[in-house]
């Protein structure tokens, strides 16, 4: 279970910059839930990507108002652990706060932005896009 985007910040924060934010992101990576093979659709694919990512999103109803719930998963163990991050800044968020999200804000804040290849970010870039999608496609639902 991944815990609290605000614990994430602070660990990294303890965190020297390079090896030691990879080995966290990887171990965070580690602590998503695990996905459903079935959930392994071309309709969850994450496009954009150098790794393979799929992002399952849904909203939550039970809640008022609702929220978005997320899983993701990845081929790439980095990849993994910047889902991992990705989602912590979004789930169960509604699509409101979902759409005031900086997740580039909080890369850089965690010093983690300047440690990502151009394809990463693009690829972190076409995660949170397809959450803020999936969120304001939810809602209009």
């Amino acid at each position: 279970m991944l815990p609290p985007i605000e614990t994430i910040i602070e660990n990294f924060g303890i965190l020297d910059e390079g090896p030691d934010q990879i080995e966290y992101l990887i171990e965070l990576g580690r602590a998503l839930p695990p996905f459903p093979e079935d959930l392994l659709t071309e309709h969850n694919r994450v496009h954009g990507c150098e790794s393979q990512v799929w992002v399952a999103s849904r909203m939550d109803e039970a809640q008022e108002p609702p929220r978005l719930s997320l899983r993701g998963t990845s081929d790439s163990t980095v990849t993994k652990g910047l889902i991992a991050l990705v989602m912590a800044l979004h789930d169960g968020k509604t699509a409101q706060e979902i759409g005031a999200v900086d997740v580039f804000g909080v890369f850089k804040e965690i010093g983690l932005g300047a440690h990502l290849t151009s394809k990463r970010s693009n690829g972190v870039r076409a995660m949170a896009e397809r959450i803020q999608h999936d969120a304001a496609r939810l809602l209009a639902a």
